[in-house]
């Protein structure tokens, strides 16, 4: 959907789903208020009858449609779609339900209310009363979710692959389709839920800019108005309303199951045909959207003033819908543009130090979309310089400076690299095609790759000329002009005629089974000495597209030599994969993209890490080309100078953040550590001069002098030929030594900290955000900690079904994410116990009272033998899908190396799971947990509470 490097990855997600469509089980909060007086929300209510009544027991009609690239579509005669693409190389099953109703589907009082009713349907059914803990129950705690976007609402878990779980989540889907409670003592609960979720996408500028333009761009359409709805409709929405929304739009005739994953693809067919075949079709039949936006007809401007450190601008061009075969075009243009570090806006504007930041973004929909533009400019900078040369790039340039082929050739491979890696991972692959069939079908995503692959710049420049047009753009006022000008966007074509004869590829070849087990894995490993003091791990074997993840880590330095350079180990990562000696940043990131690879590299103190993605056709070049990244970088001090930019923005802004400061203030409370010391916790200003003062030969001075081969790992997992692979990087490596020893400096838990509460305000901020910490000297070997995480989990282990979750979410209505964690140490013998929550700073000391209540009763009164079970399970169900992920097995595999373990740790622990009890977990949480001793801070906008 959008240009952006790793580093902005997590922004620019942030800012999507906070703006369009929220996962329901992330991390929100509101004042119930239903004015209704037939069904008030103080009173209980019983079922609804509502729900279509099941079919009589008669043979269903199932109907297989068309087969494309190892993905089946079967048609029941209901209406209901199943695609089945069967995925045999992992030990999971992800079921996906994605039913064709988003906020474009809205009328008038019902802004937010697709995504209010995704939160709903997590509240149980006759059948199943609590979902959430259904689903964590069998290992899907961390796998489950519900998503709203404009044109679709879709649920999906990923869980263990048994006959009994895939039956299991197709029974549950079917049954929360038409048998949701929606109840109104619910509804008054989860409407606080969503708004704190609201509120907390108020914090951000970037959210309310991007919503402000996308708001002016649409005069008619619901695209202009955001997913997560209007605060009012949210708050008060009538429960009958409500219901006759679901009556409306959930049903069998409206809705398109995936099954993904290692399955019985008779056992889907069956499951599907009993449990949704069964439903019936309402009488009355859903009215399609007809919506059409007029062609805007002049240049639009919204201003926005809000506490902030950075300046935005903004802009959007309309553009046809994700079907159309121009869409193609423009999303090859998001990288063109917007792509670090050879992107047109990237250039022009961060290069030539006019901002710090550039995003852009194409919105793939059912009807015609948007083309959007985002650039990030320091306080100290020019507004107006940077919305002229916006303008000017979009607009001037690309008509005297056409586009190149070797600009389309890096967009198209980009694009088609990411989908290779998509292609990859059924999980991902299944919720990508839901995505384009609430587009209009889902072989959409096969004819979008096709379109891309044809592109040419005579395509890509004629769609620029036409859509980037001064009457087509929202970014500044409306001028009238002397006569009408209009760019006409083309509606959604005829499917049909475009599908019409498609058979699409063949399909993508498939990898082994694998079984995830800890003892099963680690008689697969093959482990050994890789050079002077490195050592290696790899597991090979057959992966879903050959593919392959690979670690690697350099550890270098000791106390001593690290305390005067902490800013340049920081940057060096950074650094190293912004060019060679022989090829620019831009060069390598193309190199990067031919060869289908993801790398990354990072640097803290005393450790650098890589991490690789790719497949076995490429790795050999890529292990060449990584070892030109880590011993020939080319520090140009240009780009420390971009960097230093950037760094400095997101600090800078990090002074009006919550989340920043809570964090910060806990991190620096909690660490023994004096200023001097490497591993010192600095303020927001001393990190700021710390970033301002260093200098390109300090980094080059890390680089010669640190890094060598005295300690470090290398793991592979997936589809290699191991002794190649040994040998190339043995080969990359050799001869690297360092006069300065490597000497590991120890991070022993600090448990002399008293307990405190510490208040932080921050002006025009309408989410508040809680973290909190505390530190325990204990080994993850002991049986003490497996019943530790076992308490931890039950108390906080998941944001609805857990304690915490049940009371501060589900029943009070606090706050949209609430969770408490458990993280160890194994060289320090030191483990972190953490709860963090958002909440309307309203609701600041009731939050605060509501955890240390929970914190109090499950130290008082202990766990229960039930709970007890049902957190063995679901823990260790969601560790035997954790371990279905590669890049999972790989990072787990390189903690055993760096710990002198074997996965049999990793066995002995579950082991220790399974036998602790009731008594050892309640011991445990009192031993350790410990509520006066917890080291807390709250940040956000309290001046309302005086």
């Amino acid at each position: 959907m959008q240009a952006f490097t790793s580093r902005q990855f997590s922004l620019a997600y942030a800012l999507l789903v906070t703006i369009f469509g929220c996962p329901s089980l992330m991390i929100g909060s509101l004042q119930a208020n239903e004015p209704n007086s037939e069904t008030p929300a103080t009173k209980k209510e019983a079922v609804s009858t509502e729900a279509p009544a099941p079919a009589p027991e008669t043979e269903v009609e199932l109907e297989k449609v068309v087969e494309i690239e190892g993905i089946s579509e079967y048609r029941l005669d209901n209406g209901v779609r199943l695609l089945l693409f069967p995925e045999p190389s992992k030990e999971v099953v992800t079921v996906n339900m994605t039913v064709f109703v988003g906020s474009r589907h809205e009328g008038y009082g019902e802004a937010g209310m697709a995504h209010l009713l995704e939160h709903m349907l997590f509240k149980g059914t006759p059948t199943h009363p609590d979902i959430p803990k259904a689903l964590k129950d069998r290992g899907a705690g961390n796998s489950m979710n519900g998503t709203t976007w404009t044109d679709r609402t879709n649920y999906y878990e990923t869980l263990p692959s048994t006959d009994e779980n895939l039956e299991f989540a197709l029974r549950l889907e079917a049954d929360r389709l038409v048998n949701s409670y929606i109840k109104g003592e619910d509804l008054e609960s989860e409407m606080t839920v969503v708004r704190n979720e609201f509120e907390s996408g108020e914090n951000s500028p970037f959210r309310i800019l991007m919503q402000r333009i996308t708001s002016a761009a649409y005069d008619w359409h619901n695209y202009g108005k955001s997913t997560i709805g209007n605060l009012s409709d949210i708050e008060r929405v009538p429960v009958v309303s409500l219901r006759r929304f679901y009556r409306k739009f959930y049903r069998p005739d409206n809705v398109m199951v995936v099954v993904a994953g290692k399955f019985d693809q008779a056992k889907a067919i069956e499951c599907t045909r009993k449990y949704f075949g069964s439903l019936t079709v309402p009488d009355t039949p859903i009215d399609g959207t007809y919506t059409t936006e007029p062609a805007q007809d002049g240049e639009r401007t919204i201003v926005l003033r809000r506490v902030g450190e950075s300046q935005i601008v903004g802009s959007a061009y309309h553009i046809p819908a994700g079907s159309h075969p121009d869409f193609a075009a423009a999303k090859a243009l998001v990288y063109i543009l917007g792509d670090e570090p050879s992107g047109r806006l990237y250039k022009g504007l961060v290069e030539s130090e006019i901002a710090s930041n550039v995003y852009t973004l194409a919105y793939s929909w059912a009807d015609p979309g948007m083309f959007m533009n985002l650039v990030e400019i320091p306080k100290d900078k020019s507004l107006e310089a940077a919305r002229s040369k916006l303008v000017e790039i979009l607009e001037d340039s690309l008509e005297s400076n056409p586009i190149t082929e070797k600009e389309l050739d890096r967009a198209v491979q980009q694009i088609l690299k990411g989908r290779e890696m998509e292609a990859a991972d059924t999980n991902r692959l299944a919720i990508s095609l839901s995505e384009w069939a609430a587009q209009g079908d889902w072989r959409l995503y096969f004819l979008y790759r096709d379109a891309i692959e044809a592109l040419t710049v005579e395509d890509v420049q004629r769609v620029a000329k036409k859509y980037f047009v001064s009457h087509n753009r929202t970014i500044g006022l409306f001028i009238p002009t002397e006569e009408s000008l209009r760019a006409n966007i083309p509606e959604a074509p005829d499917l049909m005629a475009r599908l019409e004869g498609y058979k699409g590829r063949e399909a993508v070849a498939a990898g082994e089974a694998f079984d995830p087990d800890p003892v099963a894995i680690e008689n697969r490993i093959e482990r050994g000495p890789l050079i002077d003091g490195m050592k290696y791990a790899v597991l090979p074997k057959k992966t879903r597209g050959s593919t392959v993840r690979a670690r690697l880590t350099l550890r270098f330095g000791d106390e001593e030599s690290m305390a005067d350079r902490i800013a340049a180990i920081e940057l060096l990562g950074i650094f190293m994969q912004r060019g060679t000696e022989s090829l620019t940043f831009t060069e390598l990131q193309d190199e990067l993209t031919r060869l289908r690879t993801e790398m990354s590299v990072s640097s803290t103190i005393g450790l650098l890490q890589v991490s690789l993605e790719t497949n076995r056709e490429f790795l050999p070049e890529v292990i060449d080309l990584l070892g030109e990244v880590l011993r020939k970088p080319s520090f140009e001090a240009e780009e420390l100078e971009v960097l230093r930019r950037q760094l400095l923005t997101s600090l800078e802004k990090g002074k009006v953040e919550p989340q920043s400061l809570a964090i910060r203030e806990i991190r620096r409370s909690l660490s023994p550590f004096a200023k001097g010391h490497p591993l010192y916790s600095p303020t927001i200003d001393e990190e700021i001069e710390m970033y301002e003062n260093v200098t390109i030969d300090e980094i080059r001075d890390v680089h010669q002098r640190f890094l060598s081969t005295q300690g470090g790992e290398l793991v592979a997992v997936g589809d290699f030929d191991k002794d190649a692979l040994l040998e190339q990087v043995r080969g990359i490596l050799s001869d690297w030594g360092s006069d300065i020893p490597y000497i590991r400096i120890d991070r022993p838990a600090n448990t002399s900290v008293s307990g405190k509460h510490k208040v932080i305000q921050i002006p025009d901020k309408a989410n508040a955000f809680m973290f909190s910490s505390q530190q325990y000297a204990l080994e993850d070997t002991d049986p003490e900690y497996a019943s530790l995480v076992l308490g931890n989990f039950i108390l906080g282990g998941g944001s609805l079904s857990s304690r915490l979750g049940n009371r501060v979410r589900q029943q009070e209505g606090l706050s949209y994410g609430v969770r408490s964690m458990l993280s160890a140490r194994a060289k320090d013998q030191r483990v972190d116990f953490t709860i963090y929550a958002i909440t309307n700073p309203d609701n600041r000391v009731k939050l605060i009272d509501v955890i240390m209540e929970e914190l109090d009763k499950i130290r008082d009164d202990g766990i229960t033998d039930e709970e007890l079970a049902e957190a063995k399970e679901a823990y260790l169900q969601s560790n035997r899908v954790s371990r279905s992920n590669d890049g999972s097995v790989a990072s787990e595999i390189l903690g055993t190396i760096f710990n002198e373990r074997t996965m049999q740790q990793v066995a002995d622990h579950e082991e220790q799971i399974r036998e602790a009890t009731v008594d050892s977990v309640n011991s445990a949480i009192q031993k350790y947990i410990d509520p006066e001793r917890l080291v807390l801070a709250i940040a956000g906008d309290f001046e309302k509470e005086e």
